[in-house]
């Protein structure tokens, strides 16, 4: 991995760990992966056994949908599949749920807990743009989705 994004990733890891507000911490992270990849959004969400909850976005004002049932939309199939969903053009894909006009592409990452057995947060990124989102995007984005891994395990 080239060494700009090793740096990057310690970034990451050192938000996710320090301080207590879990909240100030998720901005953070949402604004710098934001700016990492020039995405239009970035949401960082608590998974729970019934909802999924956001805990920061990266955006001025927060999404249309801050609490939802685990089980929908895109989000909810990245959690029930434990693997990364990539849509490259929304309006085509029906379990998105419309919650921002200008989104034509979204990618949304599930944090495992250690182990592995299950989904304990998500990272969603969203573009203006179809199909933006590459196979080295996503790669990046997993990366950095891992390195924030104790935002979730420091609650």
């Amino acid at each position: 991995m080239p060494i700009v994004i090793d740096n990057v990733l310690n970034e990451i890891r050192s938000i996710a760990a320090s301080g207590n507000d879990r909240v100030a911490k998720a901005k953070r992270l949402a604004e710098r992966i934001q700016v990492l990849g020039q995405y239009r959004l970035v949401g960082i969400y608590d998974v729970g056994a019934e909802f999924v909850s956001i805990i920061s976005w990266s955006g001025p004002s927060a999404p249309e949908y801050p609490e939802f049932p685990v089980d929908k939309g895109l989000t909810g199939s990245a959690i029930q599949q434990k693997k990364t969903v990539v849509v490259g053009d929304v309006r085509n894909d029906p379990r998105y749920l419309t919650a921002f006009g200008n989104t034509l592409s979204e990618i949304i990452v599930p944090v495992l807990a250690p182990g592995g057995e299950r989904v304990i947060g998500t990272v969603d990124v969203e573009s203006e743009h179809a199909n933006a989102f590459s196979e080295r995007d996503q790669q990046m984005i997993e990366h950095c989705a891992q390195a924030a891994l104790p935002l979730w395990l420091l609650r």
